[in-house]
């Protein structure tokens, strides 16, 4: 069987993708290992009607949703190749098995690397997070910590001042704020530390203390680090365009820069976004696919009837 279209990634670019697809009545391939990066995420925020959700919730009801659909397949397993074809693509997993498709839409997203600090694996995604819009309000009004090497610190740091004003800007050793900034936070009364940290401490993912080189430590109830973000997806043998930040370059509606490969999501922006934005873009890269099938099906009758 050659299915209309393969989607990479069952995170919610892909879902959605696979979603509308289905509806459109195109056989659809959705090929997911099931180790999405918001595994450690206890909650999911800011998508409408599901706001609280915890991720494994989300994706069980996605699935409920998707397999309705006759035309859509579940496939549990991870993608090692994609293999460009005269005519659409060749897709081998790690189990050897191929499946082929006239469409690839990647949708592998990211994997982040955390600091390398004793403490964070223990507390991330349930005291320490990366993302403000994600989980600033459940630590509204707490003494928060924001430890980042990245001078996009200090837009963190504003950011975050509207959910506490309780706040310490971390640079771990680094020297990424320049004195203007340095003063315009400490004019806020946020504390600016340029220490590196030696280790977060807390109890059943609760933060406590932060603690420093020097052994100085600071009470802290939660905070935000930032990690290093990487593309999951391994197929730059294809000879895909990519950003700065690794993604996949698109038109904007999901076409990569070959014929036939979609890319939504964070394999297409190469940075973190919100469920909602990811789903969105799985929306939209879907109704492209779909338009280039149509073509492609309406261009083989017109042919057809020339043979005629």
């Amino acid at each position: 069987m050659i299915y209309d279209c393969a989607i990479i990634g069952g995170g919610p670019a892909g879902l959605n993708a696979a979603l509308v697809l289905g509806r459109a009545r195109r056989s659809v391939a959705l090929l997911d290992n099931n180790l999405p990066r918001n595994a450690v995420t206890h909650a999911s925020h800011g998508f409408l009607t599901r706001d609280g959700v915890a991720p494994a919730e989300f994706r069980r009801i996605a699935y409920d949703e998707l397999l309705r659909y006759p035309s859509v397949g579940h496939f549990p397993l991870k993608v090692t190749h994609i293999r460009k074809l005269q005519n659409g693509f060749e897709i081998t997993t790690d189990k050897g098995e191929t499946i082929q498709a006239r469409k690839v839409l990647i949708t592998t997203g990211l994997k982040e690397i955390l600091p390398d600090i004793p403490g964070i694996k223990e507390l991330y995604g349930k005291s320490l997070f990366h993302c403000p819009y994600c989980d600033g309000w459940e630590l509204r009004d707490q003494s928060l910590i924001v430890v980042s090497e990245n001078p996009g610190v200090f837009h963190m740091a504003k950011l975050l001042y509207s959910w506490s004003r309780d706040l310490v800007i971390c640079t771990n050793g680094r020297s990424v704020l320049t004195d203007e900034q340095k003063q315009l936070l400490t004019s806020r009364n946020i504390i600016v530390s340029e220490q590196t940290v030696a280790a977060f401490l807390g109890n059943e993912g609760k933060l406590q203390q932060v603690e420093f080189t020097d052994c100085s430590r600071i009470d802290r109830t939660g905070g935000f680090v930032t990690p290093q973000w990487l593309p999951q997806a391994p197929f730059q043998d294809l000879g895909l365009k990519t950003t700065e930040l690794g993604g996949i370059v698109t038109d904007g509606i999901g076409k990569s820069t070959i014929s036939g490969l979609f890319a939504a999501g964070e394999a297409a922006t190469g940075a973190p976004s919100q469920l909602i934005v990811s789903a969105a873009a799985g929306s939209m890269a879907a109704v492209s696919i779909n338009t280039e099938l149509m073509e492609e099906d309406w261009e083989c009758v017109i042919l057809d009837d020339a043979d005629i």
